[in-house]
């Protein structure tokens, strides 16, 4: 292992030095905008090449006294422009060497033919188009104030999250990285909101991104300031649902020529409710015929991130990195579950109260170092890292089981239980990525990742017998799992036509991965092993119709690997009627996926339709399987194939100068062959969902926003989860200069999201539903101090880089 690893970082720290002794100087561009009296702030500077007018090159905005300074801009001919709401679009061209630009004052004016005399603000668009996705500015959604990462998405187009947290993309879990990395945080609900800077979405990656990632790819960016001086912000939060919620952040930056220093803490601290219920018939079993459930659970949960980054640029071309982040969080869940179970004829058979309180405990440690490096050819790039993850968690439980004759009175004395499940791993990646161009028309990407994965599990159940607590051997288990990928790409990105605007651009990708994996458990058995090389090409060709509109067709091959939940043989008996646990045998599923989309731009409004076919074999589904005590043991499995074809759709929309809008709706179809089953399956469903962004400007400094999500009932192996509907409203005021803001959140306002499932199969059907305190308000506060920090923290400006 260690000869391997020093075999992949050697050259790497060698290629660093070798670049590193070849910097270059680059300029910086300042200037100052005025309307001829006053500073004008948040104007939009952008800086395009002047051969390819399409892609921007820098980008910068306008502080409280309307400066403005575009660093590190390679030598050659630019077109800079200036653009704000309510003031003419000014462009100008300007070449640029090795000294500094001073461009002096610029003199905007305004635009006397925009309706409506409301006074508005600049903001970074809510969504930015990239050739993969797009990327949503996290912050313009006010309305996830004080939430989590996982509330955050709910507001996101094309992104599906239900009642209990699943997160899906066009019906399938999407790889979720966080700064563009694998993670030990596998729970989105341990990165507050606040910390969040942007969400990228890849709806269809190419080879240059992992193969795992069959519905797409979600990369949480979280924030870092790259202003220069000392800056700060401060955000207080507080409110309620069914229990007391509070929220706070502080970030502190200082940047300098060479060194930027930055240092960031939040917490998130709340109590939440949630209550379930669920009916069974066992069709052919006359005893535990009918099963009626209810539970209710009360939980305490805290929150809380640090996070500590160095960036050190000795120049102009080299960048060194260093990142530190650090997450504390606790659950204490006190669930009572009542069973009541009656025979054929309705009579009654038995009755139980479950009452269970479970301590879970987490942390995870992120370290993550990286290069950059720039050349005076701004097609040619270099950037290495080196990340490593640890996670710990730990969950204990004590169980107390009741039984009750029909006239309620107790029998017997309580089974005592104790279990807990301790979890420890470590992700791991080294990363290269080189760019570099063969011609004038044509740049080759190539690169490295190396994914090494350490997780062991040690899950223990005891009883209570004569005042001791033994050990149940059957029901205790230690599992273990280490797994490495290794994997290479190669990349061919050109075009035909001019290079300011041409006519077809296409790209051709391979990516070859190997990967070697083991788990077992401590008794051997359940035990694996896996070793295999797999190649996942892939292809693009983008016709562009105009500078504004562009049609595209790709296809890509994926693989979908089972993750550890999946694989952890461990079955959670918190429920003795419903135990779910994971499946070792899993093999992963193969997907081949086509898609075509069309992208058109006009002055106010914005279309991006994308039409997709999926085509998996060995697909993984989670299975009931009924027992012959009437236990439904529930567990992933592989169940045959299965084909989705559908259309997502964006639309964007600003008719007036105070309000916009965003509307998306993804609808697909999907048809199932269960060959590995053969009954008990759904053949082929309809499904969709959609949601509205609604975005107000009221008044000078104000801001409303009210969002709307809607997902149809979708398809499960064998039954349907229940639709989910909801809408969330936030509200922003600026105070004083600015610089302080006053918010207000109200979530799920009319308590509708709820989540569940309906199942109907030869053997048996049940029906259950889920419903948590989803409706709260909030209040927060925030403050910074320094101008040109200020839309950084509270609004997310963040580069196109």
């Amino acid at each position: 292992m260690k000869n391997m690893i020093h075999k992949i970082y050697l050259p790497i720290l060698l290629f660093i030095i070798s670049q590193f002794s070849f910097a270059q100087k680059t300029a910086a561009i300042k200037g100052n905008i005025t309307d001829g009296k006053l500073p004008i702030e948040f104007v939009d500077v952008v800086l395009k090449r002047a051969s390819d007018s399409t892609k921007v090159a820098n980008y910068a905005v306008t502080d409280v006294l309307g400066n403005f300074a575009l660093e590190n801009v390679p030598s050659g001919d630019y077109q800079l422009q200036f653009k704000l709401i309510g003031f003419k679009t000014i462009s100008q061209k300007i070449k640029v060497s090795e000294s500094p630009i001073s461009i002096g004052t610029i003199k905007l004016q305004n635009d006397t033919n925009l309706l409506n005399d409301v006074v508005v603000t600049s903001q970074k668009k809510q969504i930015q188009k990239t050739n993969e996705g797009f990327i949503f500015n996290a912050v313009s959604n006010i309305s996830q104030s004080g939430g989590t990462a996982t509330d955050m998405l709910k507001s996101i187009p094309t992104v599906a999250v239900d009642a209990e947290g699943g997160i899906t993309l066009r019906e399938k879990s999407p790889m979720i990285l966080i700064n563009g990395k694998n993670s030990a945080i596998t729970n989105l609900d341990q990165i507050a909101a606040s910390s969040i800077e942007s969400i990228e979405i890849i709806s269809n990656p190419t080879a240059k991104y992992d193969a795992n990632a069959e519905s797409g790819i979600i990369n949480i960016k979280l924030k870092k300031n790259n202003q220069s001086g000392l800056n700060g912000a401060v955000v207080l939060g507080g409110g309620f649902g069914a229990k007391g919620r509070v929220n706070s952040s502080v970030l502190l930056n200082n940047k300098t020529e060479k060194w930027n220093i930055g240092l960031g803490y939040d917490n998130r601290f709340a109590g939440r409710t949630k209550k379930i219920n669920a009916d069974r018939t066992n069709y052919f079993i006359d005893d535990e015929h009918y099963i009626h459930q209810n539970r209710n659970d009360a939980r305490t949960e805290g929150l809380q991130n640090l996070k500590f980054n160095v960036d050190y640029a000795p120049n102009d071309k080299n960048t060194f990195s260093f990142e530190a982040l650090g997450n504390i969080e606790t659950q204490d869940n006190d669930e009572t579950l009542y069973t009541q179970v009656n025979t054929s004829t309705n009579a009654f058979f038995s009755n139980n109260k479950r009452h269970s309180l479970e301590l879970e405990r987490s942390k995870v440690g992120e370290l993550s170092f990286n290069y950059d490096r720039k050349f005076s050819d701004e097609r040619k790039s270099l950037n290495t890292s080196i990340t490593s993850s640890f996670g710990k968690h730990r969950e204990n439980t004590d169980i107390d089981t009741y039984n009750y004759d029909e006239y309620q009175q107790q029998i017997g004395e309580a089974k005592l239980q104790r279990t807990h499940n301790y979890e420890n791993q470590n992700i791991s990646n080294a990363i290269v990525n080189y760019a570099f161009p063969v011609s004038e028309k044509t740049i080759v990407e190539t690169g490295y990742k190396g994914t090494f994965r350490f997780f062991n599990s040690d899950f223990e159940s005891a009883d209570l017998v004569n005042g001791d607590y033994v050990v149940n051997p059957l029901a205790s288990n230690i599992f273990k799992f280490n797994e490495q990928i290794n994997a290479v790409y190669g990349m061919l990105n050109s075009f035909i036509g001019e290079s300011e605007n041409p006519k077809w651009k296409y790209n051709l990708g391979l990516r070859a991965e190997n990967v070697s994996n083991t788990g077992a458990t401590q008794n051997n058995s359940d035990r694996f092993s896996n070793n295999y090389l797999k190649l996942f090409p892939s292809a693009s060709l983008q016709l562009n119709l105009k500078t504004d509109e562009f049609f595209k067709i790709g296809y890509s091959k994926r693989i979908n690997r089972p993750d550890l939940d999946d694989l952890n043989p461990f079955i959670d008996i918190t429920d003795a009627l419903n135990p779910h646990g994971g499946n070792p045998y899993l093999k992963p599923e193969i997907i081949h996926i086509a898609e075509m989309s069309y992208n058109k731009d006009w002055k106010n409004y914005s279309l991006s339709a994308n039409a997709f076919y999926r085509n998996t074999t060995d697909a993984i589904r989670q299975y009931a399987e009924l027992l012959d005590n009437g236990v439904i043991f529930l567990q992933p499995k592989n169940i045959g194939s299965t084909i989705t074809y559908g259309l997502e759709t964006i639309f964007s929309l600003k008719p007036i100068g105070f309000y916009d809008a965003n509307i998306s709706i993804t609808a697909f179809q999907q048809n199932i062959n269960a060959s590995n089953l053969g009954e008990d399956v759904v053949n082929n469903t309809f499904s969709w969902y959609g949601k509205i962004i609604n975005n107000f400007v009221p008044w000078k400094g104000g801001k409303l926003q009210i969002i709307g999500n809607y997902n149809s009932a979708l398809a499960t192996a064998q039954g349907e989860r229940i639709p989910i509907y909801n809408v969330d409203m936030g509200f922003q005021q600026k105070l004083g200069k600015g610089n302080a803001r006053l918010g207000l959140v109200v979530t799920d306002m009319f308590n509708t999201l709820e989540s569940g499932y309906k199942n109907n199969t030869l053997l048996f059907s049940n029906h259950r539903t889920n419903k948590s305190d989803t409706r709260a308000l909030m209040l927060t506060f925030a403050y910074t101090f320094k101008s040109d920090f200020r839309e950084k923290l509270l609004e997310n400006q963040f580069s196109t880089e």
